[in-house]
């Protein structure tokens, strides 16, 4: 693999189609093989023969990446402010903000640790199982918690990778991460019969070394600039800064998973059959996320990179040829699920009756990436332009949307309703956020 070279030129070169994909095609790479270790880490433990270790495996891993989600900003509010310092050429800050975010990561990991007692019991109260499977997991959740440290870091070390147009280190940490987990897995459980332990076992190596992998591309930054950005990390501008920017996305973020839990919930209401339909089609929403995140950071990066610079051109360019991609990539994905989404939903479930019910909602998510491509790009843009408190306003604006939505669609359209009221959120997030894009040329402006 070649060393990264510092760009500190970066917004110098033309924003064009081949510089957007060649950032936008790792990520979309790297984003394929989050699925692959999740069912291999299940098909690893479904060879033991028994149905405790999967659901062991499984709730553990639900856990964690439920109280990690929590620290994904991270590695939004890196990706911005490191792309801007770097678009402005002040490599120190650069350096500064990815030491910022390396020491919340680590004392935010050492907390799980310490705490990992109470975290486990109040997991378990909240979701009870038998008590062959709580002891499983509580022995894989002993192991996998000495690695938050390095999890949580890596969201940072991700953020400025993306902000330094790195993607194909990010590909690299991937397939590097989830290849050994993979092997490990095989060899641990499979070789060894360490069983549950032996699963959490593969992960944590993965995860630490993947944190030395991360360092290692991002070494220029602990080069001769550390010392300079070692004396701003107190700055008090830049922490008041980050701390504004991670509150935003993180105050989003949680109203956006509310919406997907709330539309779970409602549709567990309409029985067993809609209910697991609906999950069945949710992977089709998030495979549309997957593949478009590539634009998605793509746009971070450049958007970011021009405001640094103080391009109001560079990022109305940037918006415009970002949101080009975006809907060719939307409307490739609303084709495929067109003519093989019954094909797909075959593969993702063997009941006759859930097979019938998804299909009947498939249009819904033929729609869906048509409908959600603007707002999934606009973030990415107000993201770079570090135009959080905007995005944190429109997302409010558009939940309360959805919450009338929701209780004017489903009690006269049923399970459509949740549908349609979903789509309409989607909407309301696009509508909103291009009324509010006027604020990321004007920040170029300083």
């Amino acid at each position: 693999m070649p060393p990264p070279k510092p760009e500190p030129d970066a917004t110098a070169r033309a924003i064009t189609h081949r510089r957007i994909l060649r950032m936008a095609v790792p990520i979309v790479l790297s984003n394929a093989t989050v699925p692959l270790l999740g069912a291999v880490d299940t098909g690893v433990v479904g060879q033991l023969g028994l149905a405790a270790p999967i659901g062991a495996v499984g709730l553990g891993a639900v856990v964690l990446a439920t109280v990690y989600w929590i620290f994904s900003f991270l590695r939004m509010g890196t990706s911005g402010l490191a792309a801007q310092a770097h678009g402005a050429g002040d490599l120190a800050e650069r350096s500064a903000i990815l030491l910022r975010a390396l020491i919340i990561g680590g004392v935010a990991g050492l907390l799980f640790v310490v705490l990992q007692a109470p975290m486990m019991a109040g997991a378990f109260a909240l979701a009870p199982a038998s008590a062959e499977v709580e002891g499983l997991a509580r022995q894989y959740l002993s192991i996998r918690l000495w690695g938050a440290p390095a999890t949580i870091a890596l969201y940072a070390i991700t953020g400025w990778l993306v902000a330094l147009e790195r993607m194909r280190g990010i590909l690299w940490l991937q397939l590097w991460m989830n290849g050994l987990n993979i092997a490990l897995d095989l060899w641990f459980v499979l070789g060894l019969g360490w069983g549950v332990p032996g699963v959490a076992a593969a992960t944590l190596i993965a995860e630490w070394t993947g944190l030395a992998l991360g360092l290692w591309l991002c070494r220029d930054a602990f080069g001769p600039v550390l010392g300079a950005a070692r004396a701003r990390l107190a700055d008090r501008a830049a922490l008041r800064l980050m701390i504004g920017v991670n509150r935003d996305i993180m105050v989003r973020s949680v109203l956006l998973q509310a919406c997907f839990t709330t539309f779970i919930f409602y549709g567990a209401g309409f029985g067993d059959v809609t209910l697991a339909a609906n999950q069945v089609l949710l992977q089709f929403l998030e495979v549309s996320a997957y593949a478009l995140d590539g634009f998605a950071f793509a746009a971070e990066a450049l958007v970011g990179q021009a405001v640094g610079a103080r391009s109001v051109a560079g990022v109305r360019r940037s918006s415009v040829m970002l949101g080009q991609w975006g809907a060719g990539g939307a409307l490739l994905l609303a084709l495929v699920f067109a003519l093989a989404g019954p094909a797909i939903i075959d593969l993702m479930a063997t009941d006759a009756g859930v097979r019938a019910e998804a299909r009947l909602y498939l249009p819904w998510l033929v729609a869906a990436p048509l409908i959600g491509v603007t707002s999934w790009i606009l973030d990415g843009v107000f993201i770079g332009a570090t135009q959080t408190r905007a995005m944190m306003l429109t997302i409010m604006v558009s939940v309360a949307i959805y919450a009338v939505a929701l209780l004017a669609f489903v009690p006269l359209m049923g399970n459509h309703g949740l549908w349609a009221a979903l789509m309409v959120l989607n909407v309301a997030r696009g509508v909103t956020m291009l009324l509010a894009y006027p604020g990321v040329e004007r920040r170029a402006l300083g």
